[in-house]
């Protein structure tokens, strides 16, 4: 049996996946996962930006993700869409798109070649979420999974906990505005499916970013309550007792000089870590993730059955040093130091914010 080590990995010579400047290359299905750079074939996990880029020639992503694709990345992308667990047939490849329970259209890519299974996981989370379809579960011979919450500090407690703690802090007295920050593309809409689930049938104020995303969800069936676009408002109505949803990118920008006497929320998994609070200079913290935290991730890897693993964006060494020594298995750290690959330093969800974490203040709490 080879020895067991959790290293800094290489992706086998002989197998179908290649890492090349643009990216994950499948070489039996002459296709991209997520390239970093335009490509002739771009398979995609998910529409977050770190994921999803312009410029590729041709594209397939899950049915349900094209409204927000097409969206972000151009009403005439050139896009094929492809349902849930259907089988695609690219090349030597048989490829499928599985749901990741990210985001709304996130998947999980199988790729199945030369008689193996590999799974790609993209960003995933196994959390109950009104917002999207939840997580499928898969097997494969061989996992690229990501490791953005790799340690066990992060622990989420259920949505429908976190949205309640919302509602409590936003009708709390005095009856000011409250401004909550939260991601434009996947969180906002889950805290409004999840508000929406409790019974919250106030209208909700939004910031541009995030009404320009509400669309693709409705069309998609999501269950949300009444929303407006801010700048919907007449001038000079009244803003107190209202909840606004606004991207981190708002922070510190006129647009809050609306807000002068609000108080202030980020919804992140990031806010498990009270250093990361502090420097954001919120009022309160909700601990709300779209990704998989540390059980889930030691979970979704064991129930994959996967006989070789690689770890991709975030915490992965944590992970792995656990999965090696407790769990048995062959474990490796997928890195590669170029911008824009695996740093999350593009993305516009949590994978974004990872580096704002330091151990020593996961450590201290």
């Amino acid at each position: 049996m080879p020895e067991l080590s959790a290293t800094e990995g290489q992706l086998p010579v002989d197998g179908p996946l290649r890492l090349t400047p643009e990216g994950l290359y499948c070489v039996p299905a002459q296709a991209w996962i997520d390239p970093w750079r335009p490509v002739a074939r771009a398979l995609l996990t998910h529409a977050h930006a770190d994921h999803a880029r312009p410029g590729s020639q041709a594209y397939w992503a899950s049915e349900p993700s094209e409204g927000v694709l097409r969206h972000r990345l151009g009403a005439n992308l050139p896009l094929t869409t492809v349902p849930y667990g259907a089988t695609l047939k690219l090349g030597d490849a048989r490829v499928s798109f599985h749901s990741a329970g990210h985001v709304l259209g996130s998947a999980q890519i199988l790729i199945e070649a030369a008689g193996e299974r590999w799974l790609i996981s993209g960003d995933y989370k196994r959390d109950s979420d009104p917002s999207c379809a939840p997580f499928t579960p898969l097997q494969a011979d061989v996992l690229i999974s990501e490791a953005t919450f790799g340690l066990p500090v992060y622990q989420w407690a259920p949505g429908h906990r976190v949205a309640r703690e919302i509602v409590d802090w936003w009708r709390q007295d005095p009856p000011v505005p409250s401004v909550l920050f939260c991601y434009a593309f996947g969180k906002a809409q889950r805290i409004l499916a999840e508000l929406h689930a409790l019974g919250v049938r106030e209208e909700v104020l939004l910031h541009g970013a995030i009404e320009g995303l509400m669309d693709a969800y409705r069309a998609r069936g999501v269950p949300m309550g009444a929303t407006r676009p801010l700048s919907a408002l007449p001038k000079g109505e009244s803003l107190a007792g209202r909840l606004v949803l606004a991207p981190p990118s708002a922070m510190g920008t006129p647009w809050m000089r609306r807000f002068p006497m609000a108080r202030t929320a980020f919804a992140s998994g990031w806010m498990a870590v009270r250093g990361v609070r502090r420097r954001r200079g919120v009022g309160r913290g909700f601990v709300l993730s779209d990704h998989a935290d540390w059980p889930s991730l030691v979970r979704t890897i064991r129930e994959s059955g996967a006989q070789r693993v690689y770890l991709t964006h975030g915490q992965g060494d944590p992970l792995a040093r656990y999965l090696t020594e407790v769990e048995g298995m062959a474990v490796q750290v997928l890195r590669r130091g170029e911008p824009g690959a695996w740093t999350r330093e593009e993305g516009d969800g949590e994978e974004r914010e990872r580096s704002s974490a330091t151990l020593a203040e996961v450590a201290h709490g």
